[in-house]
């Protein structure tokens, strides 16, 4: 009998991954579905089918100098996000401990909020020589507010009351910062880089649209000039790709450090 009960739990939990598993595939399955029913009852230069899609999708990754490309709009997200980060949290950190400096930076960030990517794009070209720099400034500075409201909002939900107990026992500011500090803003760090995530790919396509030799955005350029629809997909397809396998890769770091918090909580 007490085989049993671990074969059911087994069971339960093979049911339950299944149940998941479906319902994260099933709206990629009726988007495809609907795209492909699109191919067939209009051109092929409006809506090519999903094989022809799928193909030039292979042979992107194939081709080492179109899948150079990929890499360096990878590489151009990477960094434009880590400085944004380390920027915002240094700039949060600031803000958290003087309230002046908050009054006088917070209306800067909100103002930077209000300015259009294709803005900073435009300014960029004309204040720096470097493509790689303009790009890097560009992500840097449209990313920059989020993630340092976003970490300014994660050091002051910090109770005040917990803060005060670790501090009676007199801790070493690395131990209090790895036992207090880092916990209670981790959650937020790991959802502001999901959100900064996509806002990133978004606006590095942009950028380079504009101001880039090389990379996805200048691929997509190219693919609008050619009138491809199969390739600017294919190019598309890249990006998305990589933004779901990140964002997948912070889900399972996020459950992994957070195990110790409840499965309902986890789950907000």
């Amino acid at each position: 009998m007490s085989g049993e009960a671990p074969a059911k739990t087994r069971g339960i939990d093979a049911t339950a991954l299944a149940r998941r598993a479906s319902a994260a595939i099933a709206p990629f399955l009726l988007l495809a579905a609907a795209w492909q029913l699109a191919a067939w009852l209009l051109p092929p230069f409006l809506f090519p089918s999903l094989a022809s899609v799928l193909a030039r999708f292979g042979r992107i990754i194939t081709t080492a100098a179109q899948f150079a490309d990929v890499l360096a709009t990878i590489a151009r997200i990477l960094a434009g996000l880590a400085g944004a980060f380390v920027v915002g949290a240094a700039i949060a950190l600031l803000m958290s401990r003087a309230r002046a400096v908050d009054r006088f930076v917070s209306p800067i960030l909100t103002f930077f909020q209000g300015i259009p990517a294709l803005s900073w794009v435009v300014f960029a070209i004309i204040w720096f020589h470097g493509i790689e720099f303009r790009i890097f400034f560009i992500m840097l500075v449209t990313t920059l507010p989020a993630f340092t409201f976003q970490i300014l909002g994660a050091l002051r939900s910090m109770s005040k009351d917990l803060f005060e107990m670790v501090l009676s026992f007199r801790p070493t500011r690395a131990r209090m910062f790895r036992v207090m500090v880092l916990p209670s803003v981790l959650p937020d760090i790991v959802t502001a880089w999901k959100v900064n995530l996509g806002n990133a790919a978004r606006v590095v396509v942009v950028a380079e649209l504009v101001g880039a030799t090389g990379g996805i955005g200048y691929q997509l350029l190219e693919q609008q000039q050619l009138f491809d629809m199969a390739g600017a997909l294919a190019w598309t397809l890249q990006l998305v790709a990589f933004v779901l396998v990140v964002q997948q890769l912070l889900s399972w770091f996020e459950r992994a450090a957070f195990r110790y918090r409840a499965v309902s909580e986890r789950s907000l």
